[in-house]
């Protein structure tokens, strides 16, 4: 996150220990390294939740693409039953025909 190198955290423990004192430093460091772990948690469980909100997400979609198949699905077998009734009724309508084609050419 941050670009520190070994030379600036020499630089800033100098500093802090002219401005803040050799008595009081180790618990300044102690201070400062419970925030920077209570931080670091926050962010981690921050984190955490955006990823479970976007997993959320992903699976709401997912549950509408198949309910968007499963209509479409629904909607080809209904399509499928109706051209089927269709070609049965031609079939039948063209036994028919012949049926009466044959007759006419038996009374002729």
């Amino acid at each position: 996150m941050f670009d520190v190198g070994f030379s600036e955290l020499v630089m800033i423990g100098l500093v802090s220990l002219i401005v803040i004192g050799p008595e009081r430093l180790p618990k300044v460091a102690r201070l400062v390294g419970f925030w920077l772990g209570k931080s670091r948690s926050m962010i981690a469980n921050v984190k955490s939740e955006i990823q479970y909100e976007l997993h959320q997400e992903e699976l709401r979609q997912l549950l509408n693409e198949q309910v968007n198949l499963a209509e479409l699905n629904s909607s080809l077998e209904e399509t499928l039953e109706s051209t089927q009734s269709l070609s049965n009724s031609i079939t039948e309508s063209l036994v028919n025909t012949q049926k009466d084609l044959n007759q006419l050419d038996e009374h002729k």
